[in-house]
């Protein structure tokens, strides 16, 4: 069986390095040269959907679990749970943005900047609390059994970015970030 934390890390490390490509898309936008929007989108909807739906969940899962265990890890959990909700949230309007920019929707560009921003720290901030303080703690603390009800709390689903089929919708991007590594 593959190690869960393994696993849960090297999600981890892609999703920093797509944030790492959105900032720098930002930062091009920023300074106003012409960033492609297109990858902007691609990112953040590949976080939004593939994050959103397969490993957010999972990871919500583990931390009811993780409390079970050890209740004083309530407060931090409970926290990294509306996390989640608020990056499926920021995130969903910051792709909403991305899109209209794409279908030549004129849009300030503080408003975009800021619900980009406001993504782009979140999601840095919640990678790093798990990294640095949840997966340590999740290693410790689940068990076999545990690890087995995170895999099934969700039916799998092929990432469409990383794994071996690349979605249509994603390929551009995939080259992208192949061509990075």
């Amino acid at each position: 069986m593959t190690d869960p934390v393994a696993v849960w890390h090297a999600e981890h490390q892609r999703f920093a390095s797509l944030l790492d490509c959105l900032e720098r898309e930002l930062a091009a936008f920023h300074r106003g040269d012409d960033p492609d929007y297109q990858l902007m989108h691609d990112i953040v909807h590949y976080l939004h959907h593939y994050a959103d739906l397969y490993h957010h969940p999972r990871e919500d899962v583990a931390f009811e679990r993780m409390m079970r265990r050890e209740p004083g890890l309530s407060l931090p959990v409970y926290r990294l749970l509306q996390e989640h909700r608020v990056l499926a949230t920021v995130g969903e309007t910051l792709l909403e943005y991305l899109a209209d920019i794409l279908e030549d929707a004129v849009i300030e560009r503080s408003t975009v900047e800021a619900a980009a921003a406001t993504y782009l720290v979140y999601y840095r901030h919640h990678l790093d609390v798990e990294e640095k303080e949840v997966l340590p703690r999740a290693a410790a603390l689940l068990t076999p059994v545990d690890w087995a009800a995170v895999a099934t709390a969700v039916k799998p689903g092929p990432d469409p970015v990383f794994g071996e089929s690349v979605g249509e919708q994603y390929r551009d991007l995939r080259r992208r970030m192949t061509a990075r590594a």
